[in-house]
């Protein structure tokens, strides 16, 4: 357990790779996706680590336009999503590259730099994590395509490809020396040029084809008010909602409230869709004045807000455990309990989106139950 706290003291930084990489290529970030529906992405990130019990040393998903699709494990283990099943049975080449990849390619090549960055760093054990973010977004309407690669090692940026003139650029000053190890590696820097330029278009243009109803639905969430003990801030919950475009606030007199909040970031949910929270601190408000309080929803596309009034009767308490806040109910578990359960089946939260999505230790970490995806190769 140890190791795991260790392990999401590291996410914050991690989630700052994912962030900066969406900044630079328009990619992602809170609405940004979503504000333009042409506009998909098909990602791949991959996370090696070292001294952390019972976690694969290689991690990868991929993603399209935020949601996952598939993920596999240096452990042999390849879990599909039920939106993707039809895909990869209409596609099952695209499926047999994704395991071999993942079972031979990607531990070889990750290992070895993960060892020759210790080497250079003078580490001799102890946690440490290797990741990158690689893929490309297509605009269906211009059919403009951007391919972008990004590498970060122990929570700090590495390197980033300039996707022009494929080299890699250093992001800090430490990583100047790290940048000739990258670069002279055979397997990235063929991913970087075949995947990129050619293979990751087209295939992101079947998935969007293929996907086009799951990835341009409307889903409104649920809104829940929780509390974990009397004196705690009320956060509210939106669960449910997709896509992933979306903005939950607190409002007084019906005017936007910016102090005495603490903004949650947009999380996946095991099903598709998403969830947020935001906090309202009550330490200065009469119970009388509760009233005067709103959560508010916004969702992309959608003009009817929905509003929660701050009322007693309407907050859901716990005030024994540590409140998880997940897609339909609230799941009494440890944060790094679910932070495993995160990584190791939706392999979000550590590996990003990882996907920015987040792992912020103060916080609880969001799950509702997980389940295992329904394995599409049960024999793997």
């Amino acid at each position: 357990m140890k190791n795991c706290e260790q392990l999401i003291q590291l996410g914050p930084s991690l989630t700052r790779l994912h962030q900066i990489k969406m900044r630079t290529l328009l990619l992602l970030l809170l609405f940004c996706h979503v504000s333009s529906p042409v506009l998909h992405s098909l990602e791949y990130t991959i996370t090696a680590s070292t001294g952390i019990p019972n976690i694969p040393e290689i991690m990868a998903t991929v993603q399209v336009d935020d949601l996952l699709l598939c993920y596999c494990d240096s452990n042999k283990r390849m879990e599909v999503k039920d939106i993707a099943k039809s895909f990869f049975t209409e596609n099952p080449e695209q499926l047999v590259l994704y395991r071999r990849r993942c079972f031979h390619s990607l531990p070889n090549t990750f290992k070895d730099l993960t060892h020759s960055l210790m080497r250079l760093f003078n580490q001799t054990g102890g946690v440490h994590v290797l990741q990158g973010v690689n893929g490309c977004e297509w605009d269906d309407e211009t059919d403009e395509v951007k391919v972008f690669a990004q590498y970060g090692y122990d929570g700090e940026d590495l390197l980033e490809l300039d996707w022009n003139t494929f080299t890699w650029n250093a992001l800090t000053p430490e990583a100047v020396i790290a940048k000739p190890i990258m670069e002279a590696d055979p397997f990235l820097r063929g991913h970087s040029n075949r995947t990129l330029i050619k293979s990751c278009p087209e295939w992101l243009e079947k998935y969007v084809e293929e996907l086009r109803d799951i990835l341009l639905r409307t889903e409104l969430p649920s809104v829940s008010l929780l509390q974990k003990t009397p004196s705690s801030p009320v956060s509210c919950l939106a669960t449910g909602f997709y896509p992933h475009g979306a903005s939950l606030f607190w409002s007084k007199d019906g005017a936007e409230l910016h102090e005495e909040v603490d903004h949650g970031e947009i999380l996946p949910n095991h099903d598709g869709t998403f969830q947020i929270s935001v906090d309202l601190n009550l330490s200065s408000v009469t119970p009388e004045n509760w009233t005067r309080y709103d959560c508010v929803f916004q969702l992309s596309g959608v003009n009817e807000e929905i509003i929660t009034r701050l009322e007693k009767d309407r907050i859901r308490t716990n005030w024994v455990a540590l409140i998880v806040k997940p897609s339909n109910m609230t799941v009494l578990v440890t944060a790094a309990v679910v932070f495993l359960a995160l990584t190791l089946i939706d392999a979000v939260g550590f590996i990003v989106y990882i996907k920015k999505r987040a792992i912020s230790p103060p916080s609880p970490a969001p799950d509702n139950g997980v389940e295992l995806p329904e394995r599409l190769n049960p024999e793997m």
